[in-house]
């Protein structure tokens, strides 16, 4: 059986082959330790951190390498953002801001620290999922601590505007931390142009390895007081415990050059190749609808809703020829509707008829929209 073609790369990414040559050195011969500088093994995994944490702040803009602090993925970093800065701030200020559509990772952070005692604000987002960053500054409070809005959303590709909102946190004297998994290595960021305090990131969403991610936090002075959340060794700055990951680090860094270097070229390719498959779905089933902004997106995204077509069934039905995910995402045993979904205004129903496409450098072509059509049409769901 050939393997299906992936359209799953909001989940994961593959790692990119120029990614892995980097990576197999740090598997084998030079399978230092970097905390132990003291001879040539360690001293040789040290200098490849280095090296790493500065391709990486070069690539998003960094005063310094060391506002780069590696961690095991975005989950991890945005915890860390999230519970450090506010432990180490003593809880003198209590409100937090955030959006409707943000990942479980920060979303249910903030209930963690709602029930520690902080106050969480919840912004609406619009039809397309975008926040108004009026209404950010309409829920601004003396006690405002930090807005955290994610960068891209996983679900619909909708893009923030991230610029306004660092803008916003910058005057107003609020930390602002940004989710940007979903947009590093694919959009342009640059944090001091965006003024984000915070800035957290996976290797796994731009072809590099999983396990590995990092979070960004703003060094130039005042330095932003940050606590950590794990305990040990304090291996990273003192800020994360636990050795480092020096084979995905030194690959991570090898996926955003590489990403940085092709970006501009690929979001053109993935735009047409996004639009190219949507046009031959519509023309097959015109009621088919697009979620998310028709401008501020990401290129590789397609979120669809298909009414009369359950989801889980096309996604069952194709399996063996397309991977790709519901726009509803299942984290329990009994799924319930998105919340990314519900905040744009889909009913239940609507939730569990949509799909999510998530276009990448193994698609080449359109090719795949017949294979779309083909399960659609063969559905025993659908409506006509």
């Amino acid at each position: 059986m050939s393997i299906p073609i992936y359209l799953d790369s909001h989940a994961t990414t593959f790692v990119e082959p120029r990614v892995l040559e980097e990576m197999l050195p740090y598997f084998g011969e030079q399978s230092g330790n970097p905390s132990s500088p003291e001879h040539y093994h360690g001293a040789a995994a040290r200098a490849a951190v280095d090296r790493a944490r500065q391709t990486i702040a070069d690539c998003l803009g960094c005063i310094e390498a060391r506002d780069i602090l590696f961690t095991a993925g975005a989950t991890e970093a945005n915890n860390l953002a999230l519970i450090g800065s506010w432990r180490a701030s003593s809880g003198q200020k209590q409100h937090f801001i955030t959006t409707a559509i943000e990942h479980p990772s920060v979303l249910a952070t903030l209930d963690y620290l709602a029930a520690q005692g902080a106050q969480v604000t919840r912004v609406g987002v619009d039809a397309w999922g975008r926040v108004n960053p009026d209404a950010l500054r309409q829920a601004l409070r003396p006690d405002t601590f930090m807005v955290s809005v994610m960068a891209a959303n996983n679900e619909i590709g909708t893009l923030q505007p991230l610029a306004e909102i660092g803008q916003l946190c910058r005057e107003a004297g609020v930390l602002f931390h940004c989710d940007a998994a979903q947009a590093v290595g694919h959009e342009a960021l640059e944090v001091e142009a965006l003024q984000v305090d915070f800035l957290s990131f996976s290797a796994h969403k731009f072809y590099g390895p999983k396990g590995v991610g990092a979070l960004y936090r703003r060094g130039t002075e005042p330095t932003i007081p940050l606590q950590p959340i794990l305990f040990g060794g304090g291996q990273e700055m003192g800020l994360r415990s636990g050795t480092l990951n020096v084979p995905g680090i030194v690959g991570m860094a090898a996926a955003l050059r590489i990403a940085r270097d092709e970006m501009e070229q690929e979001n053109r390719r993935l735009d047409k190749l996004a639009a190219a498959i949507f046009a031959r779905l519509q023309q097959a089933f015109p009621a088919i609808r697009r979620n998310g902004s028709p401008q501020h997106r990401l290129a590789r995204n397609l979120s669809l809703t298909l009414p009369g077509v359950e989801a889980a069934a096309l996604i069952q039905l194709l399996k063996d020829r397309v991977s790709f995910s519901a726009g509803s995402a299942c984290a329990t045993a009994k799924p319930e509707p998105s919340h990314v979904l519900k905040a744009i205004g889909l009913s239940d129903e609507e939730c569990y008829q949509t799909i999510r496409l998530g276009l990448g450098r193994a698609v080449q072509d359109a090719g795949v929209a017949e294979m779309l059509c083909a399960g659609i049409a063969a559905a025993p769901v659908f409506l006509d």
